[in-house]
């Protein structure tokens, strides 16, 4: 299984996750064009992908969707909610609704040879998921665009392999930024995004003696650095009581400008 960050950044975000023989977007929340143009880095072209998996519908998202599905028919999953809020939005009017799949949380759909969990995530979004992501016995997780993490978002990301996990904002630099009072109420919230040292907490809840990488995902363009949100991860885990060390496995920052490192697990 390979997984790779397409782009990652509150502009746009898409991440491939597949085998030899199934192909898994997830999100699709960049340019038709460099969707193509990441693919072929893997050797592959859209027309092979089996699926794109939909976290939420904000923009950053589903950007991609309306031409890669006129183009490639490629089936959408996500859940009830975000697939009536998508059905509604004039910016993907030329998605055929046969290529709509509803997935609930908590129910294993089989993708070829991949199995994906679906599992509840607070957005401010209709119906917001993160989805793991297994080949074997082998589980790799996107998780993203959630204010807070709870136990039963540890409890779906344990024992993974691999996973792309939000470092959107550090508090600070968001607190004393030029977003508006409301906007940045929005994303300190429960229903907002994760910040650097929220990322670092989870990360040190998840660790295992399996895990190979870390990507740090969605960062925030004016709020965050990658060197800042890579280094407070790191302190995050390095202080926390468990047994790990940050240099025990590999973090790298995803980007929204370039593909990442693909991870072989």
């Amino acid at each position: 299984m390979r997984m790779v960050s397409i782009a990652s950044g509150s502009n746009g975000n898409c991440t491939y996750v597949g085998s030899d023989d199934t192909h898994v977007l997830v999100d699709a929340g960049i340019s038709n064009k460099r969707i193509e143009l990441g693919l072929k880095e893997l050797g592959l072209s859209p027309a092979d992908l089996t699926a794109i998996f939909v976290t939420h519908e904000h923009s950053d998202h589903i950007s991609g969707l309306n031409i890669l599905s006129k183009k490639y028919s490629v089936p959408i999953y996500s859940a009830p909610g975000t697939v009536r809020a998508m059905k509604q939005m004039k910016s993907l009017d030329r998605v055929d609704e046969e290529l709509y799949h509803e997935v609930g949380a908590d129910a294993d759909v089989r993708i070829g040879d991949l199995d994906i969990l679906p599992f509840s995530i607070d957005h401010d979004a209709a119906e917001p998921m993160a989805y793991r992501i297994s080949f074997g016995s082998k589980s790799v997780a996107v998780a993203t665009d959630m204010g807070h993490y709870s136990p039963y978002i540890v409890d779906h990301m344990r024992n993974l392999d691999a996973a792309l996990i939000e470092a959107n904002h550090d508090v600070r630099m968001l607190e004393a930024g030029p977003y508006p009072y409301p906007l940045k109420r929005r994303i300190l919230g429960d229903y907002g995004h994760l910040s650097n040292e929220n990322s670092g907490r989870l990360i040190s809840e998840i660790l295992n003696d399996g895990i190979k990488h870390i990507f740090l995902g969605h960062l925030s363009k004016e709020n965050n650095y990658p060197e800042l949100a890579y280094e407070t991860v790191k302190l995050e885990i390095d202080e926390s009581d468990n047994s790990y060390n940050s240099k025990d496995f590999d973090i790298t920052v995803a980007t929204r400008d370039a593909m990442s490192e693909v991870v072989t697990i």
